[in-house]
């Protein structure tokens, strides 16, 4: 039963705000008061630069991986290790330690995915690529690549409650990326 600890401890890691990490310790702005005010590796770009970005895409992915990882390891049932992903990916878009207001958990879902599955985190990370060099918009890559992940934990992984855990973070990233959506409908998105 201790191994069920693992979930709010996932929780607990996932509710680290990189962005805002990131930003206190580089002395640069709250990334919730700047450009588009989500706490993500993409706006911490626009302000802060590539530098401070890859280090909260980085820390974003690993809060994700790490408690999958970790899980996995201890060889605990795949109905635990998707609700472990889960409680990390829960914890970025609602962190408690932030008001329970975080960011749209892109990054920290790829991490998961990763955990599940290297394969399944590989062609999530390889169609975001493609999209991207196709049309130079990360939400439109981030979105495609969300939607095609189930698919992806279907073939690469075959476990229900992981293709069940792909499609719910799916089902929250298409959520979190409802404003995106809306521009890249009306041509407005950058």
């Amino acid at each position: 039963m201790v191994e069920w600890l693992l979930v709010p401890a996932a929780y607990l890691i996932g509710s680290v705000c990189s962005a805002i990490v990131v930003c206190r310790l580089m002395g640069l702005p709250d990334p919730r008061e700047q450009g588009s005010g989500n706490p993500g590796a993409t706006n911490v770009m626009r302000f802060g630069g590539k530098k401070a970005a890859g280090i909260t895409l980085l820390g974003d992915l690993l809060k994700g991986l790490c408690p999958v990882y970790v899980a996995n390891v201890l060889g605990v049932s795949m109905d635990l290790l998707a609700l472990i992903g889960l409680a990390a990916f829960m914890g970025h878009l609602y962190p408690i330690f932030f008001g329970f207001k975080g960011g749209k958990g892109v990054a920290t879902s790829v991490g998961v995915l990763l955990g599940f599955s290297w394969w399944l985190g590989v062609a999530v990370i390889g169609t975001w690529i493609l999209i991207y060099k196709l049309g130079k918009i990360s939400s439109l890559s981030a979105l495609v690549a969300s939607v095609l992940s189930p698919v992806y934990a279907w073939f690469v992984v075959g476990d229900k409650t992981i293709v069940t855990a792909s499609a719910v973070m799916m089902v929250f990233l298409l959520w979190r990326h409802k404003s995106n959506i809306q521009r890249l409908i009306s041509g407005q998105e950058d």
